[in-house]
């Protein structure tokens, strides 16, 4: 088999792995620190022990919430196939409290075979609902309730959450509510009377360390030594992995993505344009490959738009940025037209042009959108004494005249002072 085939396939398998979540949570939920070790002990317990509980699952989007619930909910189900009913919503699309109840008694009608009316009431499916926790309470099945998007459900009324929570409270019941919200506050939405009935047990999902990161690398990116891969394409690949994990250029392009994306989910996705990246003919991963996934993924359209400005725009845009540091943030053409000129004194240059020639300059970076009037008045006025302000930031200007082929030198000096 040819080194591109061996490559293809490797790539399909890595790319589906990192579309598989259980594939990818299975290794950092060994410790019996993480949260699916946590989260499956409180349900499991309450199924064994036969008591109701709640929990929320908090964390920002991306960092592994639902894929930690689905995870344990699958395992569990594996474990007691007869005594678990698992009833999903999502705040997206029930939390309106006539259409969750409607749901909750349709997936429990599939779940019990038996007849859904969709007729039925708001007051009929929650008598439904409350008759249905107490005879499975009855017959010793727990009643898994997966609220995603949980704050949506603390808005309004909540008749949804009372009503559950209320149910809850009986000795016949059965359930458990596990709430999932990127909000860390979700709890403190709760009106008085849901709250004093919820359990206030909480799991936090953090980023993940550099050490559950270096974890997550090798298991995703390692190739089995026992699969259909020839063995030594596989040790082969491996090898060179663990070369490039051990790289500190590496570790440095890890770190500056993970500063501005530290999810998990961001980590996937930046791994997956790497492994997209990966040249079929040398049939193994680069450096190259993460650095141009890094690239694609941190675009700025700001920072682009300056690379195709002229020599004069830079100029004016150098002259913004330093009025700005130096905290004159009020300021006009004609401000910038006397640090223009302050410049030229103190580094004559040939790159200094007249003023109507600087003014059409300004007018092209507004309509570029590289600058903007500070507010919408003043219509009336000619645009050299109308506020201006700088729309890039100071890096993505710094980053922009860096990558300017012909850059004048004196520029980079003024921007970094």
């Amino acid at each position: 088999m040819g080194i591109e085939n061996l490559a293809e396939k490797a790539q399909i398998l890595i790319r589906s792995r990192l579309c598989n979540p259980n594939f990818i949570f299975k290794p950092l939920s060994d410790s019996p620190d993480s949260n699916y070790s946590k989260l499956k002990f409180i349900i499991s317990s309450s199924i064994m022990e036969a008591c109701n509980n709640s929990i929320l699952l908090l964390g920002p989007r991306g960092s592994g919430k639902v894929a930690v619930l689905e995870l344990v909910l699958s395992d569990l189900l594996e474990e007691y196939p007869d005594t678990i009913t698992v009833i999903r919503l999502n705040g997206l699309l029930h939390s309106e409290d006539n259409s969750a109840f409607k749901e909750i008694a349709r997936q429990l009608c599939m779940e019990h075979h038996l007849l859904f009316s969709k007729m039925a009431s708001f007051d009929d499916n929650s008598q439904f609902m409350i008759a249905m926790l107490r005879e499975c309470g009855l017959a010793h099945k727990t009643v898994i309730f997966a609220l995603d998007e949980f704050d949506l459900f603390a808005q309004g009324k909540q008749r949804l959450l009372y009503s559950l929570l209320d149910a809850m409270q009986s000795v016949t019941s059965q359930a458990v509510v596990v709430g999932v919200s990127c909000r860390l506050d979700a709890d403190q939405l709760l009106e008085k009377r849901v709250r004093s009935r919820f359990s206030h047990r909480k799991l936090l999902f953090l980023p993940p360390s550099k050490e559950d990161v270096q974890r997550l690398l090798e298991h995703i990116l390692s190739l089995p030594m026992d699969s259909s891969l020839a063995h030594d394409y596989a040790a082969e690949f491996n090898e060179k992995l663990q070369s490039i994990l051990a790289d500190e250029r590496f570790k440095e392009i890890i770190s500056n993505y993970l500063n501005s994306s530290s999810t998990t989910n961001h980590l996937l996705r930046f791994l997956f344009i790497a492994i997209s990246n990966m040249e079929l003919k040398s049939g193994f991963l680069s450096l190259e490959n993460f650095k141009a996934a890094l690239s694609s993924i941190q675009r700025q359209p700001k920072q682009e738009c300056i690379k195709d400005c002229s020599i004069l725009e830079l100029y004016i845009l150098v002259c913004m940025k330093r009025l700005e540091i130096r905290e004159q943030n009020s300021y006009n053409f004609s401000s910038v037209m006397k640090e223009y000129k302050s410049i030229h004194d103190s580094f004559p240059t040939s790159d200094y042009y007249a003023q109507n020639v600087c003014l059409r300059a300004f007018e092209h970076l507004l309509q570029r959108e590289l600058i903007c009037f500070t507010d919408n008045r003043g219509h009336s006025q000619s645009i050299e004494f109308r506020q201006v302000k700088l729309v890039v930031s100071y890096a993505e200007l710094q980053e922009g005249l860096k990558s300017y082929r012909s850059c004048p030198a004196i520029l980079l000096k003024l921007i970094d002072r």
